[in-house]
């Protein structure tokens, strides 16, 4: 095989590779066309009280750390704002419009190790679980300027008592 031929197949199998992977990622965002749009924060007119600037690691299926929601804000990693306020949760992600996760639509909050492309040291992870439409999803956030703790209880006043603990 001389050097031509067996350059021309390692470029080949770079493209089909490249093409797979382009492919996968396509199926996972039409598994999820059919979430709705999140409120956007413009149009809520509310501003957050707290606003805490973190590394949004990811959001998944709820229960289901490996599933990643590939729909956009939430579809890519990236340093952002969480904002809470009595409107809701404000997630800023530079890029992206900012938006409201309305406190009826927050189900919980809590820590974690791990999520999908991501392991951190013991609760180095904040997730907060909330309804997309009509599926329950895990959001993550690693914080790295502000005691986790402090995260979690600014959310979990904004979580609507459920009928088991009222």
């Amino acid at each position: 095989m001389t050097r031509e031929v067996a350059l021309w197949i390692m470029i080949a199998a770079l493209v089909l590779f490249l093409f797979l992977a382009w492919r996968g990622w396509n199926n996972r965002v039409g598994r999820y066309r059919h979430l709705p749009e999140l409120a956007l924060a413009s149009d809520r007119g509310g501003r957050p009280s707290q606003t805490f600037s973190l590394l949004y690691v990811a959001t998944t299926e709820a229960e289901k750390p490996m599933e990643r929601v590939a729909k956009k804000p939430l579809a890519y990693r990236a340093q952002m704002h969480l904002g809470v306020g009595s409107d809701g949760l404000f997630l800023s992600i530079p890029g992206e419009d900012e938006v409201v996760l309305p406190p009826g639509a927050l189900r919980g909050v809590g820590r974690a190790t791990w999520t999908i492309d991501r392991v951190v040291d013991s609760d180095g992870l904040v997730f907060v679980r909330w309804l997309w439409g009509d599926t329950a999803v895990d959001s993550y956030f690693r914080s790295v300027d502000y005691p986790a703790d402090d995260i979690v209880k600014a959310v979990e006043n904004l979580i609507p008592p459920t009928k088991e603990s009222a």
